[in-house]
């Protein structure tokens, strides 16, 4: 169940994220089913929704909770909506043992 929200790549891993801007704390909240089943990431950020601030901000989130470099992840679809994708790249086996951890 933990994997419906990522997906292994070659040399990379794509996570399904929520995204709440504004949300009073930069934190992950851990895995969230929406309406249609989907299994996705549930995060909170403090920036707001203004000029991609909170794009980054959720970026530097899940690259400090997955430990990796900021430069690691990127933003690949999503960039106006709440639920988006981003690649993280790095050693795949490793970034898949936290994200699992995450879920719970």
């Amino acid at each position: 169940m933990s994997e419906a929200f990522y997906r292994l790549g070659d040399g990379h891993v794509v996570v399904q994220l929520r995204l709440t801007p504004k949300g009073g704390r930069d934190a992950l909240d851990g895995v969230v089913a929406l309406s249609d089943g989907r299994l996705v990431l549930q995060a909170r950020v403090r920036a707001a929704p203004d000029k991609g601030a909170a794009n980054a901000a959720v970026e530097a989130v899940l690259a400090k909770a997955l430990g990796v470099p900021r430069s690691a992840v990127m933003l690949v679809s999503g960039h106006t909506a709440r639920l988006k994708s981003l690649r993280v790249d790095g050693d795949v086996e490793a970034i898949a043992a936290r994200l699992a951890a995450l879920a719970g």
